[in-house]
């Protein structure tokens, strides 16, 4: 599975966000189930900024972000991210896509 947060940060802040971005990232790894991930800012619009994690599944992704380290450090940089959908599923050749559907019927 494949998170990708995208950031809006003025220019003046970008320093200080980067610590923060890399320090969520450093929290994020250290949790059971990540595969990889990295920090990243756009190249036409240095105000955007990205933290693409890889994951073993969605719910060691889950746990990740309920452990206290995490909730400590990453959630609220995390809470900043750009509201929209932020986890993915990996296709390669033969993959099995997920079917939208609502969690409830009722």
């Amino acid at each position: 599975m494949l998170v990708v947060n995208r950031f809006r940060v003025p220019v003046e802040d970008g320093e200080t966000f980067r610590a923060g971005l890399v320090a969520a990232h450093d929290a994020l790894a250290e949790r059971p189930g990540y595969v990889g991930g990295q920090v990243g800012r756009n190249l036409d619009d240095p105000t955007l900024w990205v933290l693409t994690t890889r994951w073993e599944n969605v719910g060691a992704y889950r746990r990740a972000l309920s452990s206290y380290d995490v909730k400590l450090i990453a959630v609220p940089l995390l809470s900043r991210a750009i509201d929209e959908p932020s986890a993915y599923e990996v296709v390669e050749p033969g993959t099995v896509l997920n079917i939208g559907s609502p969690r409830s019927l009722g």
